[in-house]
């Protein structure tokens, strides 16, 4: 019951309030410091806009130029191998995701403490980009098997070594992991 009344005749003071004063007239300061919300800094959204606009534009171009084949488009293929414009989406999206994974260790300093990180990102990016030339306008599936079955084991690493600086930046590598296996699946009934 004491504490109840005690409470009820504190006030918020406010700024427009004057400063409480002890009776020898010595003013009392709030001894707790004063915390402010920090803005989200500028140079953090400009790196993250960097590091995702630079490999989505390189994979579009990539598809602009190399994704295009006529025999993947007129050849008879079963219902789980996608159409041609959905398979390049799913492509952009993987590479969306790869470069936030990437940006999210690269924000904890992960490329500074592990430079086998960024080696791993930029191996599974290159490959994620030679697929298409080498599958689409060269039609060597074999070869492209090949690329796949790499972009799958650095993706694994990648995977394995990010989860350690970033957990989560670890588990959306897994996404783009299940995609990898995917187009794996899907070159290699172009092989057979």
């Amino acid at each position: 019951m004491e504490m109840e009344s005690t409470t009820q005749e504190l006030k918020h003071r406010t700024k427009d309030q004057p400063p409480i004063t002890a009776p020898d007239n010595d003013v009392v300061t709030n001894t707790k410091p004063t915390q402010k919300r920090s803005p989200l800094p500028k140079r953090g959204i400009q790196s993250l806009c960097a590091g995702i606009a630079v490999p989505l534009a390189l994979t579009l171009a990539n598809i602009a130029l190399f994704g295009w084949s006529r025999s993947y488009q007129t050849t008879h293929k079963p219902f789980w191998i996608p159409p041609l414009w959905a398979l390049h989406l799913t492509c952009l999206s993987s590479a969306f995701v790869m470069a936030l994974s990437a940006w999210l260790v690269w924000a904890e300093g992960g490329f500074h403490k592990t430079p086998a990180a960024m080696g791993l990102y930029l191996a599974q990016l290159g490959l994620s980009l030679a697929w298409d030339p080498i599958f689409f306008k060269m039609g060597a599936a074999k070869v492209g098997l090949l690329v796949c079955l790499a972009q799958m084991g650095t993706m694994l690493s990648c995977s394995r070594m990010f989860r350690r600086i970033n957990e989560t930046a670890g588990d959306l590598v897994k996404l783009c992991f299940i995609w990898a296996g995917f187009l794996t699946l899907v070159n290699l009934y172009f092989v057979a």
